[in-house]
């Protein structure tokens, strides 16, 4: 049955090629090359994946429940994992053969950070996803600062001003501020810090010999574990924090916190999750990688179909997933976000897994990480402009995603326009709070334009 199915797929994209008419020899040897691909063996079809308990992880649990794994001959036990830095090593040391990662953890583990390792990212998990959430107490006292609307309700996004002077009055009072993030090269690191810098406040340097982070900081930022953060924050332990979901609805949800701004707000539509294998996983096993790159391919395009929402937030709910309650999950997960109790938005990007390119791993992504690692000391000393295109072009891989996608256009699965016409880097956007300026191209302009921050 699967030769069958494989022989179907080479005849379907033969008919895709013949269909465009007029294409040049070298055209239809490249197609043949790519349908190639779909007649070789999977080399390891038990695969063992990795993942935290965050609604980004939906990918996965998707492929997994709809089948689109077994489709590709690929027989996948997924599994929670308790923290990143687990992870990390897991993947690292062959136990895990993938799994859901922080976009930083395969930046720095090639740029110098912490754990060193050869990993790739063939698949962008998703975009946006992410709150900053404070205690009710702190929100109590930004919400003076707050202008309100015609309807009363807070104008958002609500930006860092706010908490300048609740920060301020802590400090007089004799206490530290304390916020938490999830991984000191998580998004949500560099999006809190980007939010608090926006507003002048200092969130703090890394050193080759100090990797805290915390010198000359305004804002002691510390690690959290997601799951963890609503009790952490209910025990006062942190003031605030920076989670994905579900874990910023759930402090609304248990009346302990109130999310003030969402990564939507602070960059919009920025990548959040990737998928991680290693280098020698990929080119020992290059068929799998590409099969385990078209499920997800097609996982996200499934999550991406609102129909599919709520049976997405049921799945999720399941205990070896997310594990949290439907209600909470679908606070986000169905187009809405609620900030304060009562006040839901609607909010239809705040997850998105397959929209605007969502998948594909752009270059420019993977260096604004480089440059937020730059810009908070994480990378001590200068780069040459070369070097931030070099250094990401080793872990990102858009050819694998590509050869994935056209296998999946050949097979009726995606539409050939779902195919981004690129060199791997986006155009420059000025799509954050602060209106700044980011070309991925210019990578020591952008990190030489803030005043807080390194400069090269």
């Amino acid at each position: 049955m699967r030769t069958i199915l494989k022989k179907a797929s080479i005849m379907l994209f033969a008919l895709l090629i013949a269909s465009c008419g007029g294409k040049t020899k070298k055209a239809t040897t490249e197609a043949t090359e790519e349908a190639k691909v779909a007649t070789l063996e999977i080399e390891k079809p038990q695969l063992t994946f990795g993942f935290i308990k965050l609604t980004d992880m939906a990918p996965l649990a998707i492929a997994k429940e709809k089948g689109f794994f077994e489709e590709e001959g690929l027989f996948v036990s997924v599994e929670a994992q308790s923290n990143w830095k687990n992870i990390l090593d897991r993947v690292i040391d062959g136990q895990l053969d993938g799994s859901h990662m922080l976009a930083g953890q395969p930046i720095a583990a090639g740029a110098g950070f912490g754990r060193q390792a050869e990993l790739v990212t063939p698949f962008s998990m998703d975009l946006n996803g992410n709150g900053i959430t404070v205690s009710n107490d702190v929100w109590s006292k930004m919400k003076v600062n707050v202008p309100k609307g015609a309807d009363g309700k807070p104008v958002h996004p609500i930006k860092a001003d706010a908490l300048k002077p609740v920060i301020s009055e802590y400090k007089n009072s004799g206490k530290a501020f304390k916020m938490g993030m999830v991984f000191p090269v998580s998004t949500h690191n560099y999006e809190i810090r980007y939010w608090l810098a926006a507003a002048g406040i200092h969130p703090g340097m890394y050193t080759k010999d100090n990797v805290q982070g915390q010198i000359d900081a305004e804002v002691l930022l510390s690690v959290t574990p997601p799951p963890q953060m609503p009790a952490t924050l209910e025990a006062g332990t942190i003031y605030g924090y920076c989670v994905g979901e579900p874990w910023n609805q759930q402090a609304v949800f248990k009346g302990i916190g109130v999310p003030v701004v969402t990564n939507y707000d602070i960059w919009k539509n920025n990548p959040e999750k990737v998928f991680v294998m290693t280098k020698q996983f990929v080119e020992e096993n290059p068929n799998t990688a590409i099969a385990v790159t078209k499920a997800l391919i097609r996982a996200g395009k499934w999550l991406d179909e609102p129909s599919n929402r709520a049976e997405a937030v049921k799945i999720l709910s399941m205990s070896q997933y997310v594990g949290a309650d439907e209600a909470v999950l679908a606070n986000s997960m169905t187009g809405t976000f609620e900030f304060e109790k009562g006040d839901k938005r609607s909010m239809p990007d705040f997850n998105v897994f397959y929209k605007y390119n969502a998948t594909y791993p752009f270059y420019s992504d993977g260096t604004w990480f480089l440059t937020q690692m730059r810009r908070w000391g994480q990378i001590p000393e200068a780069k040459p402009v070369e070097w931030y295109a070099k250094t990401i072009k080793d872990i990102y891989r858009p050819d694998i995603w590509e050869k994935a996608a056209k296998l999946l256009v050949a097979e009726g699965h995606i539409p050939a326009a779902d195919i981004p016409v690129t060199d791997g880097y986006k155009p420059a956007t000025t799509d954050f709070i602060d209106g700044t300026k980011f070309d991925a191209k210019d990578p020591i302009g952008y990190i030489n334009s803030f005043s807080i921050g390194n400069k090269d």
